[in-house]
């Protein structure tokens, strides 16, 4: 076994578990407090779509674990006009506009799509609320920590790109959850792994040449 090829592999995912898992801990009170001004400051909670008192008592509750956005939209049934240019395109079209600046920002803070899947039926098993609009699809989103969420809504490059968002989606609910249960696999488990399997086949391939 050759033990510097093997160290490599270690420092790669050293430098990966650096990245992906939040090393800073909760939020501090004083901290939340220059959070929520940085928040108001880009007008986040003058668009009548977000409740900064909602994301302050999120805050304030910081526990310093991960946790996971489920995203509930529909797109709106026709096209919109996009916020640029003003031509109609189709929602989904217009939403690109949106993610593709959100995606790489939340990438660089560790998260990522943990689960998007579209809605292919009507509601069934469910009660107690007046009929809900046809949803079209559902986002699970990993989120390093608490602290990157108010980051990223407060990064004043995603103010015109929001109109993206708010183009495309006329109904939509977003609420923060961490998995009681989740029998999917952590990326730190199949990181480790696929690093390990790498690693496995050069040193194989430096045995046999």
């Amino acid at each position: 076994m050759n033990p510097w090829l093997w160290a490599g592999a270690l420092a790669v995912y050293v430098v990966f578990r650096a990245w992906y898992d939040n090393w800073r801990g909760p939020v501090s009170p004083a901290e939340a407090t220059a959070l929520l001004e940085r928040l108001a400051r880009t007008g986040a909670g003058d668009n009548g779509r977000n409740d900064l008192g909602v994301m302050e008592r999120f805050l304030a509750d910081d526990d310093g674990r991960e946790f996971f956005m489920l995203n509930v939209v529909r797109f709106a049934d026709g096209p919109v006009a996009d916020p640029e240019t003003g031509v109609l395109r189709p929602a989904r079209d217009v939403m690109s506009g949106y993610t593709k600046m959100f995606m790489p920002a939340l990438f660089a803070r560790g998260g990522h799509p943990a689960v998007a899947a579209r809605v292919v039926g009507g509601h069934f098993d469910t009660w107690g609320m007046e009929a809900g609009p046809a949803w079209s699809l559902i986002g699970y989103m990993r989120y390093r920590s608490r602290r990157d969420l108010a980051m990223l809504a407060s990064d004043p490059r995603f103010a015109g790109a929001h109109e993206f968002k708010f183009a495309a989606m006329p109904q939509t609910f977003n609420v923060p959850t961490q998995p009681w249960i989740l029998t999917l696999a952590s990326p730190r488990l199949t990181v480790a792994l696929g690093i390990a399997l790498a690693t496995a086949a050069v040193q194989i391939a430096l045995l046999i040449t």
